[in-house]
C-alpha cells in the first residue's frame, strides 16, 4: 500500500467510497492524514470508519478546513452539472484531486508510464506491463483497470508504474509527470461529463502535462484528432514524439508493415514480431495496441527480443477479444466490453463468418455505424433492451434472431455455427451496448457467456432445448 506521507497532519475529504476512494482513505490515514469520508452507500460507510475515517456527511461540513478532495473519477465537477460536494469545495477555494494525484506525489522517484485513448487503453496498459514484468524491472499495473493506483507497493526510481488514466481521472491529476505518456486514439465519448468534443480532447490532453525535459510522447497517428495532438507536443518542444499506427509504419516511430511490427525510431528499420502469431492481438486495433507498447518498451531499454517474445505470449484480458475456446471448427469469443459501436467494430472486423451477439442498453447511434461489417455476419441473435432498435437496423441486410437473453443467444448462435460447418466460423459475444439491463456489469454479462460456453464446451453441445 502507498503511505500518503506528503498528507500528514492535513485534513483530506475523501467523497465516494468504491474501489479508488476506499484505497484512498486507507492511504491518507496511514500517511498520517485525517480524514473526512462520505459515500451514499452505508456499508462502504462503514469499511472507511474501520479503516480510520470520519464519517461525515461533506455537503454540510466545514470544508474550510479540508486541504484537499478526494473525488471519485465518477462523481462530475464540471458537467452536466457539480455534485453539491464538489460545488461546495470550489466555494471554499479547495483544491480536488484523485486517487492517482495521491501516488504520483507520495512516488516522486518511481517512474510513471500514462496510458490513454478512448479505445485500447487497458490491453496497451496490460500489455505494457507484461512486456516490463518479462523483462525484469519492478511494476505495478492498474489505474483505470485492476488495482487501485493506491493498493500498489511502494517503489523507488528503478521502478515502473503503469497507468491506464480515464479523461475523468485525468481532470484530477494536478501533478501528473508521465516519463512516458500514451495516446492511442479519440472518437466520441463521455460527451455529457465534458461538454463537448474539444473538452473530452483536452482532459485527454492532460497527460502530457507537467512532462520533464526529454520525456517521450507515444501518439497514435491514425486519427485526425491525434495528429493534431502531436504536433502540439512537438511544438511544445519538451517531449519526444514516437508516432505508433496499426495500419502503417510511421517514419520514424512504430507501426506495421506486412503484419509485423516494426520499429524505426532510431533510423534504422527493426521487425519486432509477426502480429500473426499473436493470438490475443487480433485485428488492426491491437496492432495499434502492439505499436504502442513497442514504442513504449523501446524507450525504456527493453531488448527487441524480450518485446518480441512477450507480444506472442501475451493471455490478453478478460472481456476484450477473450478467446474462451474452439471445439469442432467454432471459436468463441468473449467481447463484452464492447459496449458501444465502435468498440464492437473493433472485433468485427477480426472475423470473415461471424454469429453476433449483440444488445443490451443501446448507445447514441446504435448499431448503424456497424453496416460495413454487416457481411460478416452470418446471423445476430438479439438480447436486452436494445431488440426492437437493433432488429430494425438488421432488418432486410443481416438475418436475426430474437433470442431476449444471453444463455438463449449463446445456445443458438453455437447450434448454428456447428450446423453448418463453415471455414473461420466464431461465436462473437460483441454487444454494442451497455449491460445493466440485465446484468451489474460488463464484467458480469462476459463472466455468464465464458462460463456457458466453458461448460458445453467440456461435457457436449449447448443445449437445444433452451435454444429453440
Amino acid at each position: 500500500m502507498i503511505r500518503a506521507h506528503p498528507f500528514k497532519g492535513e485534513t483530506v475529504a475523501v467523497m465516494g467510497l468504491a474501489r479508488s476512494g476506499l484505497a484512498s482513505v486507507g492511504s491518507l490515514v496511514a500517511g498520517g492524514a485525517h480524514v473526512l469520508a462520505w459515500d451514499d452507500n452505508e456499508e462502504r460507510r462503514a469499511e472507511a470508519a474501520a479503516l480510520g475515517a470520519t464519517i461525515t456527511d461533506l455537503e454540510s461540513a466545514d470544508l474550510a478546513v479540508v486541504s484537499a478532495l478526494v473525488l471519485s473519477p465518477g462523481i462530475p465537477h464540471t458537467h452536466p452539472a457539480p455534485h453539491p460536494v464538489a460545488a461546495h469545495a470550489r466555494c471554499e477555494g479547495v483544491p480536488i484531486i484523485g486517487d492517482i494525484e495521491i501516488l504520483i506525489r507520495s512516488q516522486s522517484e518511481a517512474r510513471v508510464v500514462g496510458i490513454t485513448g478512448t479505445n485500447g487503453k487497458s490491453t496497451t496498459t496490460a500489455l505494457i506491463g507484461h512486456i516490463l514484468t518479462k523483462a525484469g524491472l519492478p511494476v505495478e499495473v492498474g489505474g483505470n483497470i485492476g488495482r487501485a493506483a493506491l493498493e500498489f507497493e511502494p517503489m523507488g526510481a528503478e521502478g515502473v508504474y503503469v497507468l491506464e488514466l480515464s479523461s475523468y481521472q485525468l481532470e484530477l491529476v494536478p501533478s501528473l509527470r508521465c516519463d512516458c505518456a500514451v495516446f492511442l486514439n479519440i472518437s466520441p465519448d463521455h460527451l455529457d461529463r465534458h461538454g463537448d468534443l474539444e473538452g473530452y480532447i483536452a482532459a485527454k490532453r492532460n497527460i502530457f502535462a507537467g512532462m520533464r525535459e526529454g520525456a517521450i510522447a507515444v501518439i497514435g497517428e491514425d486519427d485526425a484528432e491525434t495528429r493534431v495532438v502531436a504536433n502540439d507536443v512537438r511544438v511544445a518542444g519538451r517531449a519526444t514524439v514516437i508516432p505508433i499506427s496499426g495500419g502503417s509504419l510511421p517514419e520514424p516511430g512504430v507501426g506495421i508493415r506486412g503484419g509485423h511490427v516494426n520499429a524505426t525510431i532510431d533510423g534504422t528499420r527493426r521487425v519486432i514480431a509477426d502480429l500473426a502469431k499473436a493470438r490475443a492481438l487480433p485485428g488492426d486495433h491491437n496492432a495499434q495496441n502492439a505499436a504502442a507498447a513497442t514504442a513504449v518498451a523501446l524507450s525504456l531499454g527493453i531488448s527487441e527480443d524480450v518485446i518480441g517474445e512477450a507480444l506472442l505470449d501475451f493471455p490478453g484480458l478478460p472481456h476484450r477479444q477473450e478467446r474462451v475456446g474452439e471445439k469442432d471448427g467454432v471459436a468463441y469469443i468473449n467481447d463484452s466490453k464492447a459496449t458501444n459501436a465502435d468498440a464492437a467494430a473493433r472485433a468485427l472486423s477480426c472475423y470473415e463468418t461471424i454469429y453476433w451477439i449483440a444488445g443490451g442498453i443501446a448507445k447514441e447511434g446504435g448499431i448503424e455505424p456497424l453496416a460495413q461489417y454487416f457481411p460478416r455476419i452470418r446471423r445476430a441473435f438479439l438480447i436486452g433492451g436494445s431488440t426492437e432498435e437493433f432488429a430494425a437496423s438488421l432488418e432486410g441486410r443481416v438475418a436475426y434472431d430474437v433470442a431476449g437473453t444471453l444463455d438463449r443467444a449463446v445456445d443458438k448462435a453455437a447450434l448454428l455455427a456447428l450446423s453448418e460447418e463453415r471455414d473461420g466460423a466464431t461465436v462473437l459475444l460483441s454487444p454494442a451496448a451497455a449491460s445493466f439491463d440485465q446484468f451489474k456489469s460488463y464484467e458480469a454479462r462476459g463472466d455468464a457467456f465464458r462460463d456457458q460456453v466453458t461448460t458445453f464446451l467440456s461435457n457436449g453441445r449447448p443445449d437445444q432445448r433452451r435454444a429453440s
